[in-house]
């Protein structure tokens, strides 16, 4: 034998020793087989369930915007004013037709009347009226259409106020005041809906991701910090069937997720698959000189063996112990 291996008997007599001479047993436990979880930790990012933009309704500069980055919008609220200089003088133009269109059906009308006043003394023809009164009818329907005309251009005037979409909120802002934009060109991106955790894992995990799983959500942000904390659990809402890069995604519904900052980091721990392990009570092992001892029921004395512990985890709701070596299933351990 060894100097090594007579120092590690040696141990292991002097600590069976204390734990068999300096303990009262009240109880036993036997050893089974639990099957438990194996968690993996990965990083999930926070995410808006929708975002959409306020976009700009005409063409024109952009001579003011009433939000920056991180302000709280609610629906209908003015994000920004576009002016087109066309649109001003568009109305003016019809402003101007509307008045001789008017000019113009006061004239239809005076003729109108007058014809019809010479046919009642017998001077003029019916056919002279019938031409006054097509013709007061011909400017009385081209003024009803100047006006709508008018009407048109006065709403694109209105619709140079950029109103946002949805309450929420705001994202980015990637315009200036004196930018030129296009109908259609986005102005804001606001963050509308709940916040939720977006998961990538790889496809290996894909068998064993289901949703309704139960995860843990570690400290928020990439070095932990204050905010989540530790052990909050959160909940598998949806998996997406579409494998991106060899990547499977996930949404996590977890309470306190925030509404402010989007695509932060923050650790999450996901089931991924489950195993067979050895478990004892944490109190049915005793530490002595740095190593771990179990005491187990045979039929003369009490056997005292050295065990090599893993990871704690629960069975049925009581804390328990891993037992890598040094027990076998149907083992009866002494409880102090």
């Amino acid at each position: 034998m060894t100097h090594l291996s007579s120092i590690l008997a040696a141990g292991l007599f002097l600590g069976g020793a204390c734990l068999a001479t300096g303990t009262a047993w009240g109880g036993e436990f036997t050893v089974r087989a639990e099957a438990v979880t194996e968690m993996k930790a990965v990083f999930g990012q926070v995410a808006s369930r929708v975002i959409v933009p306020a976009r700009a309704r005409i063409s024109g500069t952009i001579t003011e915007i009433g939000v920056t980055e991180g302000a709280e919008v609610r629906l209908g609220d003015v994000v920004a004013t576009v002016v087109d200089v066309k649109i001003a003088l568009q109305l003016q133009a019809a402003d101007a037709k509307i008045a001789a269109l008017t000019s113009q059906l006061e004239n239809a009308r005076v003729e109108l009347r007058r014809a019809q006043d010479l046919l009642v003394k017998g001077v003029t023809a019916q056919s002279r009226v019938d031409a006054a009164k097509l013709e007061f009818d011909v400017v009385t329907n081209q003024l009803a259409a100047a006006a709508a005309d008018k009407a048109v251009i006065a709403q694109s005037a209105k619709e140079g106020d950029v109103l946002a979409p949805a309450s929420g909120r705001v994202l980015t802002v990637p315009m200036t005041a004196g930018s030129v934009v296009m109908a259609g060109e986005p102005v804001a991106r606001i963050a509308s809906g709940r916040y939720y955790l977006r998961l990538s894992l790889p496809e290996r995990h894909a068998a064993e991701i289901v949703e309704g799983g139960r995860v843990e959500i570690g400290g928020r942000g990439v070095g932990g910090g204050n905010g989540f904390d530790q052990g909050r659990a959160g909940r598998i809402a949806k998996v997406y069937p579409e494998i991106e890069n060899g990547r499977v995604i996930a949404d996590v519904e977890v309470a306190g997720v925030g509404d402010y900052f989007v695509n932060e980091r923050t650790l999450v721990s996901i089931p991924v698959a489950r195993r067979t392990v050895l478990g004892v009570p944490p109190h049915a092992v005793r530490t002595v000189h740095g190593l771990d001892y179990v005491a187990i029921r045979t039929d003369g004395a009490p056997l005292v063996v050295a065990v090599v512990l893993g990871e704690r985890f629960e069975a049925d709701g009581q804390p328990m112990v891993e037992v890598l070596s040094g027990l076998a299933e149907g083992d009866r351990v002494l409880l102090p």
